[in-house]
């Protein structure tokens, strides 16, 4: 799906879409000292163009949401040395509420949504894209939120800087398909980052993960099923193929053989944004996922 929403990928770094950004892939060579050299990007490209309305809502609104964890301008690091931790959360929000953390918010429509539904918790979204950014400001701030911050930085090197047992849930919505076999690698689905949120969550805390996407699912199924201080707490029986299929042979799937799996219901805490409604009206199957850390 394409449209309103920018995705973290494995590996090389791209713009993605969950919710919308063109997807366009382009290599990381280069890795900073201590990381390894296939490390988990958000991006590589982000537009800094924005239209009148998003721009005086940046202008309006950044100031009070979008948190200082950067290296230096322009950058998606994160500064040395920050850590994201219970201290650090009580001095933001100004309370010790529990956090839940959206990687790839797009625009901005569900953890806004989710911020004023639930004001006894706490809201961090994560996205790389400045359109995305803006809107989802515009949205926090048109409806007062108080409960409610934005991080511009890569999704994996923020939670590489969170504290364990910090986070009550993360949620990760409908990212990047990476449709391409030879890109499947890139997918942000992989047991480096899920050991990372693993180590972030407190006790009981769970990774929400959605997606449109046959293929990723089973992806999804492949990663975490298995692992180690998971558990799938999914209800639902779902048959899918059992083999992968890449961009252009998808139909491939129907005629391979299939197994089943258990995912979870719709989580009634994610509205139906327009890019999920888009998938719903092209035929596509939204595939739920809910891991419990144990």
């Amino acid at each position: 799906m394409t449209d309103e929403k920018t995705d973290l990928t494995v590996a090389d770094a791209a713009t993605g879409d969950a919710d919308g950004a063109a997807r366009t892939a382009a290599p990381a060579d280069v890795t900073p000292q201590g990381h390894p050299m296939h490390r988990v990007l958000s991006f590589v490209r982000r537009s800094a163009r924005l239209d009148a309305r998003l721009q005086r809502a940046w202008d309006a609104y950044a100031g009070r949401y979008l948190l200082d964890l950067n290296a230096g301008e322009g950058s998606l690091d994160v500064r040395d040395g920050f850590v994201l931790d219970a201290a650090f959360a009580e001095r933001t929000w100004g309370n010790a509420n529990p956090l839940v953390v959206e990687i790839g918010t797009g625009q901005g429509e569900n953890v806004v949504a989710a911020a004023a539904a639930h004001p006894e918790l706490n809201f961090l979204a994560v996205e790389v894209y400045d359109p995305g950014i803006a809107h989802t400001l515009l949205l926090a701030g048109k409806q007062d939120l108080r409960n409610l911050r934005v991080a511009q930085v890569n999704a994996p090197e923020l939670l590489k800087a969170t504290a364990d047992a910090t986070l009550a849930e993360v949620w990760t919505f409908f990212p990047d398909p990476w449709p391409k076999k030879k890109h499947h690698k890139r997918r942000i689905v992989q047991p480096t980052l899920a050991a990372e949120v693993h180590r972030a969550l407190a006790e009981g805390g769970v990774w929400r993960i959605a997606t449109d996407i046959e293929d990723y699912a089973l992806h999804v199924h492949e990663v975490m099923d298995g692992l180690d201080g998971w558990r799938n707490l999914g209800k639902l029986t779902v048959s899918l193929p059992t083999g992968h299929v890449g961009k252009g042979n998808a139909d491939l799937a129907r005629d391979m053989p299939h197994a089943d799996f258990a995912e979870s219901e719709r989580f009634d805490g994610r509205i139906l944004t327009n890019f999920e409604r888009k998938g719903l009206d092209a035929g596509r199957v939204i595939h739920d996922f809910t891991y419990l850390r144990v």
